[in-house]
């Protein structure tokens, strides 16, 4: 039996079985309507009762198909979070530019409140240069 687990992006994954661990218990009706979701060309053949190796066969198909299945339930599972890593990856990589975007509006303001604050400084002193020129006329009127 494939047992499902989450594996990291970065691993490789490797699928194998076996033909030679059926079980030899298994009888034929067991697996007749096992897999109705499998393809029509893909479903087990009823084997022959009267012989041991179409019987064997036949097991080894119904093994392999319910192992088919099993590794098409595992494929669906990782499509379905491909799905959601590629939206959570959307949404970091948004919420990134978002963050970019904010810290190039930040720069933006702060130099353009560092030139307010220059022509600010340059302003007062001006005002102040031209009190003191007043202040002198007045003075020497």
């Amino acid at each position: 039996m494939i047992t499902t687990a989450r594996v990291p992006a970065d691993k490789q994954v490797r699928i194998a079985f076996s033909l030679n661990d059926s079980p030899d218990d298994a009888s034929p009706e067991n697996f007749s309507l096992a897999f109705p979701e499998l393809d029509q060309q893909l479903q087990p053949l009823p084997p022959c009762h009267d012989s041991k190796e179409s019987m064997q066969v036949y097991k080894q198909h119904c093994k392999i198909a319910e192992e088919y299945h099993e590794v098409k339930k595992e494929i669906a599972l990782l499509e379905e979070r491909k799905k959601e890593l590629i939206a959570r990856l959307e949404q970091v990589e948004k919420e990134s530019m978002d963050a970019a975007q904010l810290a190039k509006e930040y720069a933006e303001l702060t130099e353009e409140n560092r030139t307010l604050k220059l022509a600010q400084t340059q302003c007062v002193e001006q005002l102040e240069k031209l009190r003191i020129q007043y202040q002198k006329r007045q003075g020497s009127s």
